[in-house]
């Protein structure tokens, strides 16, 4: 395939009611023309998965093998960067504030920690010692973004990031035996971040205070594993930030864009006899079309062609009545 030619769309959808209330007048032209002429592959997922639908669909195109909340998606990311992660396993490890209800958790969105370098780094310092002694190292990658080594990190299922941000957490904690250790270093994480001084200065600002921190794309790269996606895979996260932040009017603005534009770019591929690919995902699924179908697949195409576009991005997903977002 081409460049660009197969398009992966996390967020296509969600649960949340003002989602739900956006697609009911939001108009894709594209991707209706689109899914009348591709035919539908797949269904899959469940919205109690650790990892997210668009996170196993790249992992499957680009040749990883996927267990549910083990997709080494950090140790990935490093292979890709030219670093070789060998057999280790590594995570990314998210600061983030935890706001402690009564009888729940909700995470907040890391944007809005609005957290700088110098803040992050002086945060982590303070927290590697406490990491080290349960033998993982620690290193800063980005404000929000560090990087995790330990042997935890390979055979402890961690929901993905995106499972949690804007979201109550409780569901998505690390469970069983095995994740004992990292519950303790939540709990030791909270206590110590409560009074240090970045905090302090944090509140006096006006600024969230990192309180917490959660893993995800955790695991162990087999050998051999591609170090690159596709040349035809495109990931677009263009969706992704409005619907974690649930701003539903940016997200459907969002989506207009993207079937103006990815969603044309796909319909002149295939008028020209090119094949071509398009992935929505949802918080539960995930479905691809494709062209090229066989005769049953086509004939199966035109029984989703008679459902409106955004009555089959609807699908992808549904509520979360434990676990709901909140704008």
């Amino acid at each position: 395939m081409s460049d660009g030619s197969h398009l992966l769309i996390p967020y296509a959808a969600s649960g949340d009611p003002g989602c739900r209330q956006m697609l009911e007048s939001l108009s894709l032209p594209h991707l209706e023309r689109l899914l009348a002429r591709l035919a539908p592959q797949e269904v899959a997922g469940d919205e109690r998965d650790f990892s997210m639908p668009h996170e196993r669909v790249l992992a499957r195109e680009c040749g990883v093998p996927a267990p549910d909340g083990l997709l080494p998606f950090a140790a990935w990311e490093l292979r890709g960067a030219g670093r070789d992660p060998g057999g280790a396993a590594f995570a990314w490890v998210t600061p983030c504030h935890w706001r402690v209800g009564t009888d729940h958790i909700f995470m907040l969105h890391p944007q809005q920690l609005q957290l700088d370098a110098e803040d992050s780094q002086a945060l982590l310092a303070a927290m590697q010692p406490y990491f080290e002694q349960d033998g993982m190292r620690l290193s800063y990658e980005a404000p929000t973004r560090w990087l995790a080594e330990g042997e935890l990190f390979g055979r402890l299922p961690c929901a993905s990031l995106d499972r949690v941000v804007g979201r109550v957490i409780d569901p998505w904690m690390p469970r069983g035996d095995t994740g004992k250790p990292l519950r303790r270093l939540q709990q030791e994480m909270q206590m110590l971040l409560y009074t240090h001084p970045v905090n302090e200065e944090r509140t006096r600002g006006g600024l969230l205070p990192v309180n917490s921190f959660w893993v995800s794309g955790n695991g162990t790269l087999p050998p051999g594993s591609p170090a690159q996606a596709p040349a035809g895979l495109r990931l677009t996260n263009s969706l992704r930030d409005a619907a974690l932040l649930g701003d539903w009017r940016a997200w459907a603005s969002a989506w207009q864009q993207l079937d103006a534009r990815g969603g044309a770019r796909l319909e002149q591929a295939l008028g020209q006899g090119r094949p071509v690919a398009i992935t929505l995902c949802g918080e539960r699924r995930a479905r691809t079309w494709r062209s090229g179908a066989g005769a049953w697949r086509r004939k199966l195409a035109s029984v989703f062609s008679r459902r409106r576009a955004t009555d089959l991005v609807a699908a992808l997903s549904r509520s979360f009545p434990t676990a709901s977002r909140r704008s």
